[in-house]
Formats: C-alpha cells, structure tokens, sequence
C-alpha cells in the first residue's frame, strides 16, 4: 500500500529482510532505496562487514534508509546490540529528492518494528562510528 503524503510503497522483500536482520542477525546492515515510486533492498551486508563497509555502501549523491546492527560490550561486560535506522541524504542531493526521502521515513519506520535508535545524516561526520558507539550507550 502506498504512503498517502509520498505515493511511496514498502516492498515485502525490505520487511522480510529487516526481520531476518533483528531475529536472525543474518546482515550486519541494510540499505534500502527508493525506486519507481518503491522503497526496495539495494544491498545486504553480511553478519562480518564492518561499519566502514556500511558507510561505503551510501552513495554520496543519493537518498537511501538504511538499518545497522551494532554490536558493543557494555560496562558491565555483557554483550549487547542495538539497531540504528538511518535516513541518509546528502547536502548535494536536490530539495525535491530530500522532500520525498524524509516524506517516506516515518511509513518505513513504522513498517520496520524493532529499530531501537535513530540518525539522520546529511554529511558521513553525522553517524561516524563514534556517534554511533555513544549513542548505543
């Protein structure tokens, strides 16, 4: 079903993946883009990609959502991970391509039950590996 503000519909296959990320741990990250009027799965990282290869994976010139499973050690020393949800749109990108990238978001986040943090990023330095690690803590 398309989103009423964008026209912009989830595919099943970002769902599916999304849920095989948070039950299964099958990928380290996903990023999703939006293509005929559809948010669709562009590329699966698997579980031993690295946040450098995460960030690779975003186009300097493009929208994307992408979702990031990081692993930490807490404090405490337990084992945790948290799910980031990030919206991604560079500053280059036309105003029209940022309308309807940040249109879509809340619908793809409600599509995707289980994301515990969320960033919008515009330049790499807003969800560099730093961010991230505070923000999991």
């Amino acid at each position: 079903m398309a989103n009423a503000a964008s026209g912009m519909a989830i595919d099943d296959a970002c769902k599916m993946k999304f849920l095989e990320l948070k039950a299964k741990r099958n990928y380290r990250f996903i990023v999703f883009k939006i293509h005929d009027q559809q948010v669709v799965v562009e590329e699966l990282g698997g579980p031993g990609k690295s946040y450098k290869d995460f960030t690779a994976a975003l186009p300097a010139d493009e929208c994307r959502y992408a979702v990031f499973n990081f692993d930490f050690t807490t404090n405490e020393n337990c084992q945790k991970s948290k799910i980031f949800f990030i919206a991604w749109a560079p500053d280059a990108l036309r105003v029209r391509s940022k309308m309807v990238c940040a249109s879509s978001k809340d619908r793809f986040k409600r599509e995707s039950d289980g994301i515990q943090l969320e960033l919008q990023a515009t330049d790499p330095s807003e969800m560099s590996f730093d961010i991230i690690k505070a923000r999991s803590c």
